[in-house]
């Protein structure tokens, strides 16, 4: 993922915001390939910040590009 972000010349600070999205969607769903995981997985990463722990939609959609970029 980082060599891809760097080919494409984004900025050091979108490389880690990325990448700890990444990392987050994965230990969320205990440690499965995001190969193996679709929507449904998708919707219940996203929606859990802002439903359970009350967090501003700028976090959430922070997530969203990066998975969409993963």
């Amino acid at each position: 993922m980082r060599g891809r972000i760097r080919t494409l010349h984004y900025s050091i600070r979108t490389e880690e915001a990325y990448t700890d999205w990444a990392r987050r969607f994965i230990l969320f769903h205990r440690k499965r390939h995001p190969k193996e995981m679709g929507a449904a997985e998708i919707e219940a990463f996203l929606s859990y910040p802002a439903v359970e722990r009350k967090v501003s939609s700028s976090p959430q959609n922070q997530a969203k590009a990066a998975l969409l970029f993963l």
